[in-house]
């Protein structure tokens, strides 16, 4: 009978749906920012087409170059990374 019962429980942990995957989130300079969605250049691995959040509010999707250390803004303006920004963040989950 128990193992009858282990056999249930572990169907039950194989066949739950998996957890959602958690938002990778840090606190920076008093705003919570998280990124909310990344995909990797496979031409130049070192760019990463990402859509943060700051303190819940969506942003535009941006180019972040962890290789040169800047981004490229939507307008096509390009901005280095300051030290305690979104970029270092992001460069650093992703290398």
């Amino acid at each position: 009978m128990k193992f009858i019962a282990l056999i249930l429980v572990f169907l039950q942990i194989c066949i739950a749906a998996p957890p959602a995957q958690a938002a990778r989130c840090e606190n920076i300079n008093g705003h919570k920012v998280c990124i909310v969605s990344f995909k990797r250049s496979p031409k130049r691995y070192w760019n990463y087409r990402v859509s943060i959040s700051i303190d819940g509010e969506k942003q535009p999707v941006e180019i972040y170059n962890c290789r040169s250390q800047f981004k490229i803004q939507q307008n096509g303006k390009i901005v280095s990374f300051e030290e305690n920004s979104p970029g270092k963040f992001i460069c650093r989950n992703f290398k």
